[in-house]
This record gives structure tokens, C-alpha cells and sequence, in this order.
């Protein structure tokens, strides 16, 4: 199977052609300008690099949400447009799973941290469990829109070690390091951020299920509202 996988959820985008057990390519940028710039000229870059056509794709995999309400549209629009064009399935993958999956193999709870503004965070919990000759990503706690203290309470109640990655973790460094009761470990560069082979990798394993959407079905999940619904929302109840 041969996925096309995008990610740009976040600060980061990023493209990746997978094909069964190997990344074919991948661009992944975490840079000033933004995904209406950037998104389209990698995907072209690691098509002509690895000589794709298009047509022999399968799917096309998508951090679905939540994250950034701008860069999920791009991100979105970008698969909607390629999945009409090329007559090909959509895999949404939920962005916070994905982020998860950056941790592999980790045997101890792990939580993404996605700074979602206003002292909360996109977040959940994960570990993963060995079955047969793989590990399976499992959920713990659903990814959610909350207050950083909300998942760190979930967190110190479970007593288990835990490791925090994200760009959510650099903005709540320190609450971590003040509330955090339990043994807890800061993901290292290489593997603390968005990836498009992670969405890639866990797409596949989410089509094997039979989850997919036509182009024509697929939208974002933003979990909350707008910062601009939500202005209005509340100006209309003042």
C-alpha cells in the first residue's frame, strides 16, 4: 500500500510518501512562513525526488484535527483537492494520535502537548502495548481541548511515568515542572514534533480497519470553536 501523508496541523508541515514498511520520502519543515506557502512546493519537491506519479497512490493520509484552525483548513483543502483530482481515499488521522506515535515502542504513558492558546491545550494520553511482533498505539485518554492543569491532574492521579513532546511543552515548561508529581521525561528534538510519516505509518493502520472518507466527506475536527465564534458568542450573550 502507498500513502500520501500531510501534516500541517501545527507550526510544522510536513509531506511523506509511505509505502508498506518504508518511508519513501519525507519534507518536513518547522519554519517562519506559512503552510499556504510552503505545503504545496514540499509536496511537488518530494514528488519529483522520488519520481512519483500521483495516480499510484492509494490514499492520501491528513492530520485531521484538532490544531491550527488555519492550518487544518490548508492542510484539509490540500487532501480534498488532491483526493477529487486523483479519485482517491482520504484517511483523517486524529493529529494528537499521530503526534503520539512519534514515541514508538515508549513503554512508559505518554501526552502531546499542542499549545491551543488561552492556557489550553490539544492533548491525550497513550501508550503502547506489544502484540506479537509490533506494538499498538493504545488510547488512554481521547485527544481533548483542555487546560493544561486539567491533564495534569489526570496525569498525577494515574501515577505512571510519563513523557510530555509538543510545541505545547515549551510554553507550559514550567507548570509541568511545578505540578507534575509523577516521574516525567521531555521528548528530544528528533521525535517532539509533528511528522507526516507518523500520520502515514498510523493511516495505513487506520485504512487497514476500513476508516476512510470520500473528498466530498472529509473535514476538519476542531474539537472547539473558533477564537472569532467564540468572540461573537460572547458579545451576543453580553
Amino acid at each position: 500500500m502507498k500513502v500520501l501523508a500531510l501534516d500541517s496541523s501545527g507550526l510544522v508541515a510536513s509531506v511523506a510518501i509511505v509505502e508498506n514498511d518504508c518511508i519513501v520520502g519525507e519534507y518536513t519543515m518547522n519554519y517562519k512562513k506559512t503552510h499556504s506557502q510552503t505545503l504545496l512546493p514540499m509536496l511537488n519537491e518530494v514528488k519529483q525526488m522520488t519520481e512519483l506519479d500521483l495516480n499510484t497512490i492509494d490514499a492520501i493520509a491528513v492530520a485531521a484535527g484538532p490544531g491550527s484552525f488555519t492550518g487544518l483548513r490548508i492542510g484539509s483543502a490540500t487532501a480534498k483537492g488532491l483526493g477529487f483530482a486523483l479519485n482517491k481515499p482520504i484517511i483523517p488521522v486524529p493529529t494528537v494520535d499521530g503526534l503520539a506515535y512519534n514515541m514508538y515502542g515508549w513503554d512508559k504513558m505518554i501526552c502531546p502537548l499542542m499549545d491551543a492558546r488561552r492556557n489550553q491545550v490539544y492533548t491525550g494520553l497513550y501508550e503502547f502495548k506489544k502484540d506479537d511482533a509490533e506494538y499498538v498505539l493504545e488510547t488512554v485518554q481521547e485527544q481533548c481541548a483542555v487546560d493544561v492543569k486539567e491533564i495534569i491532574e489526570k496525569i498525577n492521579g494515574m501515577n505512571r511515568e510519563v513523557v510530555f513532546l509538543g510545541d505545547g511543552v515549551s510554553v507550559y515548561e514550567d507548570q509541568i515542572k511545578d505540578l507534575v508529581k509523577v516521574p516525567y521525561s521531555f521528548a528530544p528534538a528528533s521525535c517532539n514534533r509533528q511528522r507526516a510519516a507518523c500520520i502515514g505509518v498510523l493511516g495505513m493502520k487506520l485504512y487497514q480497519k476500513g476508516i476512510s472518507q470520500t473528498a466530498a466527506e472529509h473535514a476538519p475536527d476542531y474539537l472547539r470553536l473558533s477564537q472569532a465564534e467564540r468572540e461573537r458568542g460572547e458579545r451576543l450573550n453580553a
